[in-house]
């Protein structure tokens, strides 16, 4: 088995022409031609990642997030994007990343998100030319919840330190939209698609006032929103490939730590 024969199965569901032009979705490190025996999967490539798949014997790493979007201009190790590439050269570890292009089609990030709150009907929030990939999703509940009582949910199904929201102007919701990682940029989309709740991560203060009390907008954070991509990982590679040797990371790389 190549390198090749895994990243085609994923960029078959999730092309990198979909990936945004500041991104570095692809194989960030290694051969396409490389032999892998096995699959290490996680949400970031961090050092601590690096040492498990090295004592594990993983060498493939499957990530979300690409270890490095800025270009590097040496690979001295005076921080831990360069140390982890280094060590990854060193130990022959082939490092792979679907990012902005794995959230831009339907069944991708948001799609994942979606399937966690058991959202029907779903549509597109801001759609590509093509109208079949874009980012965010919008959604129905089966049935109304109230508002605090499905926050809740949210917060045990996404395992939330905390969630900063805004007022519960809806005393119920049931259509929802979502956005996995930064989604302040789809707000007036989500309003615009009658949404009653809007949940991403990374909302600075100045953005949870352009709800204008339209909707009730939750930041759950980057980290949790996008943790269970690496599933859609899993269920692309056995399903091609039913008994390779695919495991989660057990390291949490949220650097983020509530008090």
């Amino acid at each position: 088995m190549q390198v090749r024969d895994l990243t085609s199965v994923i960029e078959n569901y999730a092309p990198l022409s979909l990936q945004e032009s500041y991104d570095n979705a692809g194989l960030i490190c290694g051969s396409l031609d490389n032999e892998v025996s096995s699959v290490l999967l996680c949400t970031d490539v961090t050092e601590a990642v690096i040492d498990e798949a090295i004592a594990g014997n993983f060498n493939l790493i499957i990530s979300h997030h690409p270890l490095s979007i800025q270009p590097l201009k040496n690979l001295l190790p005076d921080n831990w994007i360069k140390r982890c590439l280094i060590r990854a050269i060193k130990n022959d570890l082939n490092i792979y990343a679907a990012h902005t292009n794995m959230d831009a089609v339907l069944k991708g990030v948001s799609g994942k998100i979606a399937d966690k709150l058991e959202l029907t009907e779903r549509e597109i929030l801001e759609k590509n030319a093509d109208l079949h990939t874009g980012f965010g999703l919008v959604g129905e509940l089966p049935q109304a919840v109230a508002a605090r009582e499905f926050l809740e949910k949210v917060k045990s199904i996404f395992h939330c330190g905390v969630i900063r929201h805004t007022a519960l102007c809806k005393p119920q919701v049931k259509r929802i939209a979502v956005c996995g990682g930064s989604g302040a940029f789809l707000i007036r989309q989500a309003i615009s698609a009658g949404a009653d709740l809007y949940i991403t991560g990374d909302i600075k203060y100045h953005d949870f006032f352009n709800t204008e009390n339209r909707l009730i907008l939750a930041d759950i954070g980057h980290y949790e929103s996008e943790q269970y991509t690496k599933e859609i990982f899993y269920e692309l590679v056995t399903k091609k490939i039913s008994k390779f040797a695919v495991q989660f990371s057990k390291v949490n790389t949220n650097p983020i730590n509530y008090l």
